[in-house]
């Protein structure tokens, strides 16, 4: 009686999740296999796989997938190597800890549009950005970043962004560790780096999985820095898979085949997915 109750009161839930989520993706599998260009109105005839076969012989499909897992990689190794190293640093008491912990767990709050004008306009700009300056003042050529390094200038901006999230994940974690464990180390002579290596990080194992997992579903859809900085150029060296259907949308206004470059992405990060959550789990249940 009382599991069929709790069904009852879950059921409006559950349904409009379901609602929510399978019109969605009934809509975009039905406009994936009909021609749906909008510089031709009436013209919605059923396509089959075709629609598929025009995203995935697109020129920019193979730089788009590459340059995806790419930013993916290296976004999660820079975040989670870093994160975990000053983690360490400022879990020790020292003055300012307070100030420091803010500013470095800051930069997650600002929205990706500002973040990516942020880097285009006063880090990166080959005139006056900070980074001209440095340059100028070193007696070296100022770099067009966006222009010469166009996808590292992007992964440098997320993860800038993204690093401050790992810091939160890993300083809340150390908060838990067993300090007797550290002081006992310290009486058998352990150095600081033995401490960091055999306690501190098995201690962070399932914090930097969570990391990994959460940050994996945010970083396959990354758009906003893409679109602000370089435009997915020059050429397709900063093209992603999700500026790529941006591009076959409302550029070139094939929603058909956009269409089924959403769908490439969904499987994509099921892909992801499936081998992320079974390293997870192993991790886990150590």
């Amino acid at each position: 009686m009382k599991r069929s109750i709790t069904r009852l009161l879950m059921a409006p839930s559950v349904i409009l999740l379901l609602v929510w989520m399978i019109i969605p993706l009934s809509m975009t599998i039905y406009f994936s296999t009909i021609r749906y260009n909008l510089l031709y109105p009436g013209q919605n005839n059923f396509v089959g796989l075709m629609n598929f076969e025009f995203f995935i012989t697109d020129p920019g499909f193979i730089p788009a997938v590459a340059n995806t897992l790419i930013l993916l990689l290296s976004v999660l190794i820079i975040t989670v190597v870093l994160g975990v190293i000053l983690s360490a640093l400022i879990d020790k008491p020292f003055f300012g800890q307070g100030i420091v912990r803010v500013l470095l767990i800051s930069p997650f709050f600002i929205m990706p549009t500002v973040n990516a004008l942020i880097w285009k306009n006063m880090m990166m700009n080959p005139v006056y950005g900070i980074f001209a300056w440095i340059s100028n003042s070193l007696g070296f050529e100022p770099i067009d970043w966006l222009s010469s390094y166009p996808l590292m200038s992007v992964i440098i901006m997320v993860s800038w962004q993204w690093l401050p999230f790992a810091i939160l994940v890993f300083v809340t974690a150390l908060q838990s560790q067993d300090t007797e464990q550290k002081e006992a180390a310290q009486m058998d002579g352990a150095t600081g780096f033995h401490i960091f290596r055999y306690l501190t990080i098995p201690h962070l194992a399932r914090p930097i999985a969570v990391v990994v997992m959460i940050e994996t579903i945010f970083l396959l859809a990354v758009f906003a820095e893409i679109f602000v900085s370089t435009g997915g150029g020059p050429g397709y060296d900063s093209t992603n898979l999700a500026y790529l259907i941006y591009n076959q949308a409302l550029l070139q206004y094939d929603v058909g085949v956009a269409s089924a470059g959403g769908l490439f992405a969904v499987l994509l990060a099921n892909i992801v997915a499936f081998f992320l959550i079974r390293a997870v789990g192993k991790n886990l249940t150590v």
